[in-house]
């Protein structure tokens, strides 16, 4: 199975979960590992800053790596997924939780 296969029946499993989950509008988190480069971080939260997010950020104890976590108001699974979506095709080497 390819790539992208996996990638589709993941946002399906996952935009179901959501559905059965959660009443919607709703607060979501998001979890998100990136190498820690101030221009990485940036580019990261500057995807969610104008849609009133709250965002937190964590160094690992070696200060390889950098937690964001971004608490966001989402209207439905769609969106939470269409963010994910837009995530992964403009940062290179972000690892989702």
């Amino acid at each position: 199975m390819s790539d992208n296969s996996n990638t589709e029946e993941f946002y399906k499993k996952l935009k179901l979960q959501l559905e059965e989950s959660t009443t919607w509008p709703s607060e979501y988190l998001y979890k998100f590992i990136v190498k820690t480069d101030a221009n990485n971080i940036e580019k990261l939260e500057s995807l969610f800053n104008d849609a009133g997010a709250v965002i937190h950020t964590t160094k690992s104890k070696n200060g390889k790596y950098t937690s964001v976590s971004i608490n966001l108001i989402m209207k439905d699974p769609d969106a939470v997924i269409a963010k994910y979506i837009e995530v992964s095709n403009t940062n290179e080497g972000v690892l989702s939780l």
